[in-house]
């Protein structure tokens, strides 16, 4: 394979993260990547839950792989319509109200209707609130200016916002001239990008992979289930494609492939976590290996739910998860050349 088209994909990255697409509500992301796979001649299909599966035939089809990223993102639920005309919300997700204080962010209303707003505390301005800077970020504290003018529930309401509503926030894409991109919701829609790019090069290039491929593109892994059924039962291998966790004591960086030896389910898959590095090795692809203290995978909810499967994980290093993230094209590029390399080789099993 040739090596990756860095420019589609960083592009395809910004289009992905521009579509907003908490956790519940995905429909319009996963219509985007049905698009994208249509053009590429291949036949896609959804589950039940709203993700998306594409399979490409290989050699053999006694046994197959899967692979699968998220489209899915973090975000909120109106709550509460408050009396001040401002809005409660319940958080989806694992993340904290301070990562999104002073966020622009989207309501969605369930005729479709998008309203603009800002995530604030309540305890704003300095000039009124003596304990601005110390009153806790949480449910009670924080809440959505709304870009209209309402002052009472009920003028809230007029505008179609209720209890349910879907709350997006505002990715702030940028791609500077260094090579970083930073933006939020590239957990994970770096991975899916990168996907979508492998696929593009397996159809124009006529790749023969060695087995039967699926892809699934899953739509609820924010919330622990995204990944954990329509796995065939000829799948051998499951390797989820998700961000790499950077921090105090973490190995990954945002320049290399970071390969998840163990997260708080417990260790990945022995030998196919040793083929990933033989194939970094041999192929001089950089990488990190680490462990991921407090995170869990679709491939882990996999085994989860009872799947005889080996199961891997490896992604690009995303600096401040859950929170305003950031890569470099090299980390892109890293797990995307390790992606090709290992849709070729041979299972472990």
């Amino acid at each position: 394979m040739a090596n990756i088209n860095l420019e589609e994909t960083l592009k395809l990255i910004t289009d992905l993260v521009s579509i907003p697409s908490p956790s519940g509500n995905t429909n319009e992301v996963i219509t985007f990547v049905e698009k994208f796979l249509a053009e590429l001649r291949l036949k896609t299909s959804r589950n039940r839950k709203g993700g998306l599966i594409a399979t490409i035939e290989g050699k053999d089809s006694s046994k197959h792989r899967m692979l699968t990223a998220h489209v899915d993102t973090l975000g909120a639920m109106v709550k509460e319509v408050k009396s001040n005309g401002r809005l409660k919300i319940d958080l989806i997700g694992g993340f904290k109200y301070n990562s999104i204080e002073g966020e622009y962010c989207q309501i969605e209303t369930s005729s479709g209707k998008k309203i603009t707003g800002t995530i604030l505390m309540h305890q704003t301005s300095v000039h009124v609130y003596k304990d601005a800077g110390k009153a806790e970020r949480n449910q009670d504290n924080m809440e959505v200016r709304i870009d209209e003018k309402v002052h009472t529930a009920e003028e809230v309401r007029a505008l179609g916002i209720e209890v349910g509503d879907f709350v997006s926030f505002d990715p702030r894409v940028e791609v500077t001239p260094g090579g970083y991109i930073k933006s939020r919701h590239l957990d994970d829609k770096a991975s899916v990008a990168i996907l979508l790019q492998l696929i593009k090069q397996i159809q124009t290039e006529n790749i023969h992979l060695p087995y039967t491929t699926h892809f699934l593109i899953s739509n609820n892994e924010e919330i622990g289930y995204g990944g954990n059924s329509n796995i065939t039962p000829e799948t051998v291998e499951y390797l989820a494609v998700d961000m790499g966790a950077m921090g105090d004591g973490q190995s990954t960086d945002e320049y290399t492939v970071s390969i998840c030896v163990k997260d708080a389910s417990g260790p990945y898959h022995y030998q196919l976590r040793k083929n990933l590095v033989r194939l970094a090795l041999e192929n001089k692809i950089d990488y990190k290996l680490d462990i991921y203290p407090f995170y869990g995978s679709d491939a882990s909810a996999a085994i989860r739910s009872g799947h005889d499967i080996v199961h891997g994980l490896i992604g690009p290093g995303i600096d401040s998860s859950h929170a305003f993230e950031r890569t470099h094209q090299s980390s892109i590029e890293n797990t995307a050349r390790l992606l090709n390399k290992y849709v070729q080789s041979e299972l472990v099993l």
